[in-house]
This record gives structure tokens, sequence and C-alpha cells, in this order.
């Protein structure tokens, strides 16, 4: 298991179901050196899949490295963003949330 699967796995344990009530989303996340996974928040629940949705409400671009720290909390998701390390398109706002939905 890649460290990378092993981040997104331990994101299934960091889940706030009560953060996702009434939320109605896909995160598409886009990894440079590792595989690409998308999460669906619905009302309260998660699934994760590895692979690219059709139609995500978000879209995150980074590296495995970038990922891990922004997701740990050891690097601060904005600043990554800021500094190109971190891209998105789509509902950016969302990408706001990761932090209330995965304490």
């Amino acid at each position: 298991m890649s460290d990378t699967t092993q981040v997104i796995d331990n994101l299934k344990s960091r889940f706030d179901p009560q953060a996702a009530k009434g939320m109605h989303e896909t995160f598409q996340f886009h990894i440079a050196d590792a595989d690409d996974y998308f999460m669906t928040v619905d009302d309260g629940t998660l699934d994760i899949q590895s692979g690219e949705h059709d139609d995500p409400s978000v879209s995150l671009s980074t590296d495995s490295d970038t990922l891990k720290g922004v997701l740990s909390g050891e690097l601060n998701g904005m600043q990554a963003f800021m500094s190109g390390r971190l891209k998105a398109s789509g509902n950016l706002m969302l990408a706001t949330k990761l932090n209330q939905l995965f304490p």
C-alpha cells in the first residue's frame, strides 16, 4: 500500500458525519505522482473511490507530499494554494471545508 493510499484510507477514520449533514458534493484529487481519487460526501456519508469522477464539485491537483501535509495539518492548505503546490478548480469554497470534514 502506498503512502498516498494510506493517507486516503486514513480519511475514513477522521470523517465527521455531522459536518457533512446536508452536503452533496464530490471532491476530485489529481495526484501527480500517485493514483487519482475522488470522495463523494452525501448527507453525512463518505465514499472514496480511485479514479476520476465524471462531474466533481471541486478538483484539487497536487503531489503526494503536499496532499499528505495538507491532510495531516502539517501544511496549511491556503499556503499550498498560494505557492502553487496545490491547484483547485470548480467550487473553490468546498476545498476550505476539508478541515471541517476531516478534523
